[in-house]
C-alpha cells in the first residue's frame, strides 16, 4: 500500500491510521517504521530480481533517460528500460539515482554505463533516447558506451514550436493572452465574475489556461480556452465593477490578435497531437517520427493563400527548424535509429518520405546488420565445436573468420543469401494499411522472415521520446514532498521503483 500509493513510510506510525487498525483488528499490532522499511527494502530485491530475469530473457532493450532536481534540490537521474517479450512492449524503471556530482557528459556516462552494468544489459542496448541538452548528446555519442543516440522527438518538436513563437508578432500575442490569464488567475474578484458571466452567457464552466515553458502544448490549451471563453472573458473586462478602466485596456486582446489565435490554433493542434501520438510506452512509436514530420510538412505546416503573414512566417520557422533537426542529408546520422526503425515497420518500409540516397543508406545499413546478426550466431557456434582451432584470417564479407567458414562450409554462403532474399522478399511485398499493428503484423510473419523479425524486434522497442523518464519525476514529486524532505535518496529510489515496477 505504502509503495503503490506512494505514502509516507511513517504512516503506519500515524495516530490515525493505528486508531483504525485497533478498530479494525485490536489484537493486530502495527509495525513500526523500521521494520516497514525493510519490509520494503526486501519487497525491492525481489522485484529487482523479478526484473532481472525478465531483462536476461529480452534480446535487445532500449533506455530512456533524464535528470530532474528535487524539492530537496537533490538532483536525480532516472533511467527507464523498453524491450519485446513475445511481441508485447515492456518497459520499467531501472533506477532514480541521487548524483551530487556536476553533470558533466563524463559523469553521465558514467551513471549510465553503471546502470547497464548493474542490470547486466552489456550488448544489449540498442539506443538511448534523451533530450537535447550537449552534456548528454556527448555522453550517448562520444563515450563509446556501446549504444546509439537518439534525441527525444517530442523535445525537438518542441525547440522547433518554439522557433516559431519567437517571431516577433506571434510572440507579441502569447505574452499578451498569458497577462490576460495571469490577471484572471491572481485575481479572485475577477475569476468569481467569470463564473458568473459563463453562466448567463451559456459557456461552459471552465478555467483558463496558463502557459508553462517546460510544459508542452500548454500554449496551444491556453489558446483553445481563451477562445471558447472569449465572450465571457470579454463581458468581465467590460465590467466596470469588476475591471478598471486602465486595467481592461492593458488587458483587452486586439482582434488582430484573437484572430491569428484562432488561425494558428489548428497548426498547434497538428503539433499536439504528433507529440502526444508518439509519447506513449506501449505502442511502437520511433517509426513514427519520419512519416509524421513528412505529414506535418507536407499538409499542416504547407503554406495557404488565404491565411495571415503571421501564420505564415509561423509555419515557416516550425518548418526550417524541423528540417534541419530531423531531416540530414543520410541516414548514417544521429536519427540512423529512426531510419532503421521506420524501414523494419512493415507500414513504413519503402521510406516514401526519405530521399533515394538515404533510402539505399539505410537498406544496406540493415543488410549489414543481418550480416553481424548471422556472424554472431556463426561464431556462437563455432565457440562450441569441438576440434582443431585453425588460423584466423580476415574475410571481406564480415567478421566472420576463416576458421568459422571452414566449420560451415557451403551452409555460410547459403546463410548469407538466404539473408539477401529475405530482405528482396520484405520490400518487394506490399504495405499493411496504416491501422495495422506491426507488433502484431511481426507477430504473424516472423516465420516468413525470420532474421528481419529478430531485428524489428530489437529496433521497434526504442521509444520516440525520452517522456517515459520524465513521467517518473510526477511520482517522484509525490514522494520528496514537504513533508520528506529527509527521506533519504536510497529510499527515494526504493520507493520509485516499486511503484513504478510492482507486480
Amino acid at each position: 500500500m505504502i509503495a503503490k500509493d506512494m505514502l509516507p513510510v511513517s504512516f503506519v506510525e500515524g495516530e490515525g491510521f493505528r486508531e483504525l487498525m485497533n478498530f479494525l483488528e485490536p489484537e493486530y499490532r502495527v509495525p513500526c517504521r523500521k521494520t516497514i522499511t525493510s519490509r520494503l527494502e526486501k519487497l525491492r530485491d525481489e522485484n529487482a530480481s523479478i526484473l532481472q530475469r525478465k531483462l536476461a530473457n529480452a534480446h535487445k532493450v532500449s533506455i530512456t533517460t533524464d535528470s530532474w532536481t528535487a524539492l530537496t534540490t537533490e538532483s536525480y537521474v532516472t533511467i527507464t528500460c523498453h524491450y519485446m517479450l513475445d511481441w508485447e512492449m515492456q518497459s520499467a524503471v531501472l533506477q532514480t539515482k541521487a548524483m551530487p556530482e556536476r553533470h558533466t557528459a563524463e559523469n553521465l556516462a558514467n551513471v549510465l554505463s553503471n546502470a547497464r552494468d548493474h542490470w547486466g544489459l552489456t550488448g544489449k542496448v540498442i539506443a538511448c533516447v534523451h533530450d537535447n541538452a550537449s552534456n548528454m548528446v556527448l555522453a550517448n555519442s562520444d563515450a563509446g558506451l556501446g549504444w546509439d543516440s537518439q534525441p527525444c522527438f517530442a523535445h525537438t518538436l518542441q525547440l522547433a514550436t518554439n522557433d516559431g513563437f519567437k517571431l516577433q508578432n506571434i510572440n507579441h500575442v502569447v505574452k499578451a493572452a498569458n497577462r490576460l490569464v495571469s490577471h484572471f488567475h491572481h485575481s479572485t474578484v475577477a475569476t468569481e465574475a467569470l463564473k458568473q458571466k459563463q453562466q448567463l452567457l451559456n459557456v461552459p464552466a471552465h478555467k483558463l489556461v496558463q502557459s508553462c515553458r517546460t510544459r508542452w502544448n500548454s500554449i496551444h490549451d491556453m489558446f483553445e480556452r481563451l477562445l471558447e471563453q472569449r465572450w465571457a472573458v470579454c463581458a468581465v473586462l467590460s465590467d466596470r465593477n469588476v475591471t478598471k478602466l486602465l486595467d481592461a485596456r492593458t488587458l483587452e486582446l486586439a482582434d488582430d490578435s484573437w484572430g491569428v489565435m484562432e488561425e494558428i490554433l489548428p497548426v498547434l493542434y497538428s503539433l499536439k497531437c504528433a507529440t502526444t501520438a508518439l509519447c506513449g510506452e506501449s505502442n511502437v512509436s520511433l517509426s513514427m517520427i519520419f512519416p509524421v514530420v513528412a505529414n506535418l510538412l507536407s499538409k499542416h505546416l504547407k503554406e495557404l493563400p488565404e491565411e495571415s503573414s503571421k501564420v505564415t512566417d509561423f509555419k515557416k520557422a516550425v518548418s526550417a527548424s524541423l528540417k534541419e533537426s530531423l531531416a540530414p542529408e543520410n541516414a548514417s546520422s544521429a536519427r540512423k535509429v529512426a531510419y532503421i526503425a521506420s524501414f523494419l515497420d512493415p507500414r513504413h518500409k519503402h521510406l516514401r518520405f526519405a530521399t533515394d540516397e538515404v533510402r539505399n543508406t539505410v537498406q544496406a545499413e540493415v543488410r549489414n546488420l543481418l550480416s553481424m546478426a548471422d556472424d554472431e550466431e556463426a561464431g556462437e557456434a563455432a565457440e562450441s565445436h569441438e576440434g582443431p582451432s585453425e588460423p584466423k584470417h580476415s574475410r571481406k564479407d564480415g567478421p566472420l573468420t576463416a576458421a568459422i567458414a571452414v566449420i560451415f562450409g557451403e551452409d555460410y554462403s547459403t546463410e548469407r543469401a538466404t539473408c539477401v532474399t529475405e530482405l528482396t522478399q520484405y520490400c518487394q511485398d506490399t504495405c499493411p494499411p496504416l491501422h495495422t499493428d506491426p507488433m502484431t503484423w511481426w507477430k504473424d510473419n516472423q516465420q516468413k522472415y525470420p532474421r528481419l523479425a529478430k531485428l524489428a524486434s530489437a529496433y521497434l522497442c526504442v521509444p520516440a521520446t525520452s517522456v517515459p523518464s520524465e513521467r517518473v519525476f510526477s511520482a517522484a514529486g509525490l514522494i520528496v514532498n514537504r513533508l520528506r524532505t529527509r527521506l533519504h535518496p536510497d529510499h527515494v529510489d526504493m520507493l520509485i521503483f516499486l511503484n513504478k515496477n510492482m507486480s
